[in-house]
C-alpha cells in the first residue's frame, strides 16, 4: 500500500492519465495520431525529474503545470502544444487518484480475505470450545470461542462485500475542465471523457466531481470500519491473553514480545500494533468528511486535506488488516484455561441458567430475586451458586431445579449455529469474488 501511494506511483498515475487523454483526443479527432503517439511516448516516469517537479509544485501550488512543462520539453514543436489539451489540473489528479483508489481497494480486498480466512479457521476449530462470555468485562454466561470469533468473521464478510461494492464507485474518471463544464473541448468532451475512462479501465460519468468528494469519503469510511473491526479483534486478543485470563496467546518465538528489563514478558505485540494503526486510520478517515465541505466549483484548501489523509487512511488500514490477519492465522487457543476460568466465581455465570430453570413455575421476577439473593450469599461466603441455592431456596422452588449440577456445556444456546452461520456467510461472500 505504501508503494501504491508513493510519490513515484503518484506521478506515474498522472502520466497515465495525460497519455490516455492524448489517445482519446486522437480518437475524437482533436489531435493527430502522430501527436498523440508522441505525447504518449513522452509520458514516461523516467523522463520526469521529480526534484524539479516538486520545486515547481511549491511555486505553483499544484504539480500538474510543472509536470506538463516537463512532458512538453521532450516533444517537438507541435505536439508540445497539445499536452493536457482542454483539461485542468484537478482532472488529471483526480483521475490519477481514482486509479490509486482502485488499486487500494484491490489490496485491501486481498488482505481482508486473508483476515477472514484466519477467522474462519478459528471459528471452525473452536465451535465447541466452551468459555465464558463477558459483558462489561465480567463473566456473563457460557459461550464458545468459535461463537465469539464468528461475530468478527461476519463483520469482516460485510466489510469485504463493501470493499467490492466500493471499487467501481471510486474508480471514476474526472475530465470536466476549469469550471466543470468541459467548455474547452466543446462537443467532443463527452466522447473524450469516455475514451479516457475506457483506456484506464475506469467508469465514466456525466457529472463533474471536483468538489463532490463523497466517493473519497466513502473510501475512508470503508477503511475506518474495517480498521475498527481489526482494533476490536486486537483488543480481544490483548484482553484474553492477560496473565489472569490466559485463554489465548499470540504466536511464540524467541524474544517475541520481549521486554528489555522483564525477562518473563511475552507481550501481544502484533495486536498492540493493530490497535495503533487502526485508531490512526479512523482518525485520518474523519478528515475526509471535512474535505467534502469545498465550495463553488473548486475547493480553496479542502482538497488539499485529501493529499495527506487518503494515503494515511489506506496505509494504516492495510497495516492493521495485515497484522490482524497474521494474528488470526497464528493465534494459540487454550481450552483448558477457558474451562478452568468458568469456575473462578463459584459457577455464578450459570445464574441465568438457574433462573430460567425456576422461571416456568415461579415466574421470571421471583426466580430472578431468589437467584440474585443466592448469588450475593455465595459470593460473600465463597461458596458455589448452585449449592447455595439448593440450601436456601424455599421447598417449592427447590423442586423445580431438576438435575444438578448445571454444566456450562449444556447452556450454550445457539453458539454452534452462530459459528456455522458465520462460516456459511463467509463462504458465500468469499465465493462472490471468485477467489
Amino acid at each position: 500500500m505504501v508503494g501504491i501511494w508513493s510519490p513515484e506511483e503518484t506521478i506515474a498515475s498522472w502520466l497515465r492519465v495525460e497519455a490516455a487523454l492524448a489517445g482519446a483526443q486522437a480518437d475524437a479527432g482533436l489531435l493527430t495520431r502522430e501527436d498523440a503517439a508522441a505525447i504518449e511516448a513522452a509520458c514516461r516516469p523516467e523522463l520526469i525529474d521529480p526534484d524539479r517537479l516538486w520545486e515547481g509544485s511549491r511555486t505553483v501550488g499544484y504539480p500538474i503545470l510543472p509536470l506538463v512543462r516537463q512532458i512538453a520539453a521532450h516533444l517537438p514543436q507541435g505536439p508540445d502544444g497539445r499536452v493536457h489539451y482542454g483539461a485542468t489540473t484537478q482532472d488529471i489528479m483526480d483521475t490519477g487518484l481514482a486509479l490509486q483508489l482502485v488499486r487500494s481497494c484491490d489490496r485491501l480486498t486481498e488482505l481482508a480475505l486473508a483476515l477472514g480466512d484466519g477467522l474462519a479457521a478459528l471459528t471452525a476449530a473452536n465451535a465447541e470450545v466452551v468459555m465464558a462470555a463477558r459483558t462489561h468485562a465480567q463473566q456473563a454466561v457460557p459461550t464458545t470461542f468459535g461463537a465469539k470469533t464468528a461475530v468478527f468473521l461476519a463483520e469482516v464478510a460485510r466489510e469485504l462485500a463493501e470493499l467490492r461494492r466500493l471499487r467501481p464507485v471510486v474508480g471514476v474518471v474526472s475530465l470536466f475542465g476549469a469550471g466543470g463544464t468541459s467548455a474547452a473541448m466543446g462537443e467532443d468532451a463527452a466522447r473524450v471523457r469516455a475514451g479516457v475512462a475506457r483506456r484506464l479501465g475506469l467508469a465514466g460519468t456525466d457529472v463533474p466531481w471536483h468538489v463532490a468528494r463523497d466517493r473519497v469519503a466513502r473510501f475512508g469510511q470503508a477503511c475506518s470500519l474495517l480498521a475498527a473491526t481489526c482494533v476490536r479483534f486486537a483488543r480481544e486478543v490483548v484482553d484474553l491473553s492477560r496473565t489472569e485470563i490466559g485463554e489465548v496467546g499470540e504466536e511464540a518465538g524467541h524474544h517475541r514480545g520481549a521486554s528489555s528489563t522483564m525477562p518473563q514478558k511475552a507481550n501481544p505485540i502484533s495486536s498492540e500494533a493493530v490497535i495503533g494503526y487502526g485508531v490512526a486510520a479512523s482518525g485520518a478517515s474523519a478528515l475526509l468528511a471535512r474535505a467534502m465541505e469545498a465550495g463553488h466549483e473548486r475547493s480553496a484548501g479542502e482538497w488539499q486535506v485529501e493529499w495527506l489523509a487518503v494515503p494515511q487512511v489506506a496505509e494504516y488500514t492495510a497495516a492493521a488488516v495485515r497484522l490482524a490477519g497474521e494474528t488470526a492465522g497464528s493465534l494459540r487457543v487454550f481450552p483448558e484455561r477457558m474451562r478452568a476460568n468458568l469456575e473462578l466465581d463459584g459457577g455464578l455465570l450459570m445464574s441465568e441458567a438457574l433462573m430460567m430453570r425456576l422461571a416456568p413455575a415461579l415466574g421470571r421476577e421471583r426466580a430472578h430475586d431468589l437467584v440474585y439473593a443466592a448469588a450475593v450469599r455465595a459470593r460473600a461466603e465463597g461458596g458455589d451458586l448452585v449449592g447455595t441455592c439448593v440450601r436456601d431456596l424455599p421447598e417449592d422452588a427447590r423442586a423445580q431445579l431438576g438435575d444438578l449440577p448445571l454444566d456450562p456445556s449444556d447452556y450454550l444456546g445457539e453458539a454452534a449455529a452462530i459459528a456455522a452461520g458465520a462460516l456459511r456467510e463467509w463462504k458465500s461472500v468469499r465465493n462472490e469474488g471468485g477467489e
